[in-house]
């Protein structure tokens, strides 16, 4: 079974991944990562899940934008993408008040898969990435590099 995470522009966000396994977290090693033009895509065979974000912006933004890998931990990367992630399904639902071409799918995000620190980093600048470029706030937080 393969879990997939797509993360598009202009709607198209699918984040599945869930399931009822429990991790170790040495075996949440990424195994690949390749950025090919807009496209970067992470694999992690043992967990059986890819993450797919694909939109011409982002890898320029997390390029010249985001802080370094390491700057945040991984529990604070997993407490905000909970967050964001909750109030994105909540937007999903009410079409008739957020934008549903933003908007269009739920993210299926277990807090308690530990889905390790690259896909949580990630993740988290995509929410960044999103609420700064469509002007969007996603929680209590100002959306700030």
């Amino acid at each position: 079974m393969k879990y997939t995470i797509y993360i598009l522009l202009v709607g198209l966000f699918i984040f599945n991944c869930s399931s009822t396994r429990t991790s170790n977290p040495k075996s949440n090693e990424i195994t690949s990562a390749q950025v090919k033009n807009d496209t970067l895509k992470i694999v992690n065979e043992e967990l059986e899940y890819e993450i797919i974000i694909i939109d011409p912006l982002f890898n320029s933004w997390l390029v010249s934008n985001a802080r370094q890998r390491g700057f945040y931990n991984q529990n604070f990367l997993e407490t905000r993408n909970q967050l964001f992630v909750m109030e994105w399904n909540q937007r999903v639902l009410q079409p008739q008040r957020y934008n549903p071409r933003l908007y269009e799918l739920q993210i299926d995000y277990d807090p308690n898969i530990d889905y390790g620190y690259e896909v949580n980093y990630l993740l988290y600048n995509y929410f960044l990435f999103f609420q700064i470029n469509y002007k969007q706030r996603l929680g209590p937080f100002v959306p700030r590099i």
